[in-house]
């Protein structure tokens, strides 16, 4: 009996050495691959992320306290990392079927999308594979706005996310004369996937998160109830909504149907290489937008579609601001920057104390009235009402806008200018005039009431058509 268990011992010992034997063989046949398999975090975090990077040292993993198993190779093209993080089940519903049609039918629209969100997505996954999040959410801004992080809608949502502008608040999102981070690349993702974790962690399921996010959590949860009153299920599906929220999951399942398999809808992704497309640089100084983007070698429309939430033509360095450049283009703006010896910015901010029209601010002010009504957007007629902060022509030796400033930059207001004049002291006096008005109407009222009314020429024209038609 001793000997049968000695020899299962042995077979069991020679097998676990083998095993380890073989796997080691594995770790040092990946670690000789043509591109090693890396990551910034410890060995320890390599192995259960299994996300790696590009450069540095293979993984090393310690086989009696983590799992090999957690190793991948690292992913070349970002849509397969995409696809293998997707979480929610396939839908073959006639909705889906049908928006997946659609899209198949618009191969143009679909290519300029997709192309579109070369600049943004690598960000978007990252984010939410670190917040472990499913994958699908990723493609939201498909749904949203074409990944068009200036989309501005009817209802004022705006950005790649479309955030309304209270919600926006809600989330910390800076909306001011100088920027609105709903149209921040960075700030509008990371507000999109806080308020994505607070509505599932309310309503417990994606798909009904997905339909407040597009509809309000306060119309769904009144939806439950009504459901749960008539005791009905209280799924995405069997709730009644909006068109536009039935439609909202199935059209995100079927972008996502798109992404896992184009070929089958004669659709061509573009190639989307897995690592990220910008880098944040920020600067403490003003800086105008034109000479930015000429710092960085880029177009002011290329640079705008990186850096949308600049509402004026100046970056102030006050705010902390982060703008966006594509990696190659990082480099060349920072030494650019630092060998300028010119003035930065055109441009400066006052807040007007007391409501005056624009030639009186810019007589105060000693600058041009037809640059601070061009840079504003002020109609001629309209005055600056108190409070308003006001973009002027930088002169002098003026110097950046401050920080108080650029960070609570209050709208800018405006107001008829003959609404905006005061009414006439004397009441005595008023009061005469529109008696006398009254009398000279009453009289004039008394000489043309024998007078016959002509009748109006169209007037006329019409009911004589209209007797000739009954009369045929």
């Amino acid at each position: 009996m001793m000997q049968r268990y000695s020899g299962l011992f042995s077979l069991s010992r020679l097998f676990r050495l083998l095993t380890i034997f073989m796997v080691a063989s594995v770790l040092s046949a990946c670690a000789t691959m043509g591109e090693d398999w890396t990551d910034s975090t410890s060995n320890k975090q390599v192995a259960k992320s299994g996300k790696y990077n590009k450069s540095g040292k293979a993984p090393r993993v310690n086989i009696d306290k983590d799992s090999v198993g957690a190793l991948d190779a690292p992913y070349n093209d970002l849509w397969d990392r995409i696809r293998d993080g997707f979480e929610f089940e396939d839908s073959n519903s006639p909705l889906v079927i049908k928006h997946v049609r659609w899209y198949a039918d618009r191969p143009d629209y679909v290519d300029r999308m997709m192309s579109r969100s070369s600049r943004y997505l690598f960000y978007i996954v990252e984010e939410v594979e670190r917040r472990k999040m499913p994958m699908e959410l990723a493609l939201l801004p498909f749904i949203e706005s074409a990944f068009n992080p200036e989309a501005f809608s009817r209802a004022k949502a705006s950005g790649m996310w479309q955030f309304m502008p209270a919600t926006g608040k809600d989330f910390k999102l800076t909306q001011n004369v100088f920027r609105d981070e709903r149209r921040d690349v960075i700030q509008s993702t990371d507000a999109a996937l806080d308020y994505l974790q607070r509505l599932y962690r309310m309503f417990g399921d994606w798909e009904l998160a997905l339909a407040a996010y597009n509809w309000g959590e306060g119309n769904v949860s009144k939806a439950i109830k009504r459901n749960q009153a008539q005791k009905l299920p209280t799924d995405y599906a069997s709730l009644k909504m909006p068109d536009e929220t039935r439609n909202y999951v199935p059209k995100l399942l079927a972008v996502k149907k798109i992404v896992a398999d184009p070929m089958s809808y004669g659709l061509t992704l573009p190639k989307l290489e897995n690592h990220p497309y910008f880098v944040i640089v920020t600067t403490q100084k003003d800086i105008d937008v034109d000479l930015a983007a000429q710092f960085a070698r880029m177009t002011v429309e290329e640079f705008r579609a990186m850096n949308p939430s600049f509402n004026k033509p100046v970056i102030l360095g006050a705010s902390d601001p982060q703008i966006l450049l594509p990696f190659g283009r990082a480099e060349s703006f920072q030494e650019n920057l630092l060998q300028y010896t010119g003035r930065l910015s055109s441009w400066t901010a006052v807040r007007v104390a007391n409501r005056e029209t624009v030639e009186q601010l810019a007589t105060r002010l000693n600058v041009d009235a037809n640059q601070v009504r061009q840079i504003n957007n002020i109609p001629k007629g309209m005055r600056i009402k108190a409070g308003s902060t006001v973009l002027i022509p930088r002169g002098g030796k003026v110097g950046d806008v401050a920080e108080h400033l650029a960070n609570n930059a209050g709208k800018l207001m405006l107001e008829k200018e003959a609404a905006a004049k005061a009414k006439p002291k004397n009441s005595a006096q008023n009061t005469g005039k529109k008696t006398a008005n009254k009398q000279s109407a009453n009289k004039q009222t008394a000489n043309n009431t024998n007078k016959p009314k002509p009748k109006p020429k169209a007037q006329a024209d019409s009911k004589v058509a209209a007797n000739e038609k009954k009369a045929n």
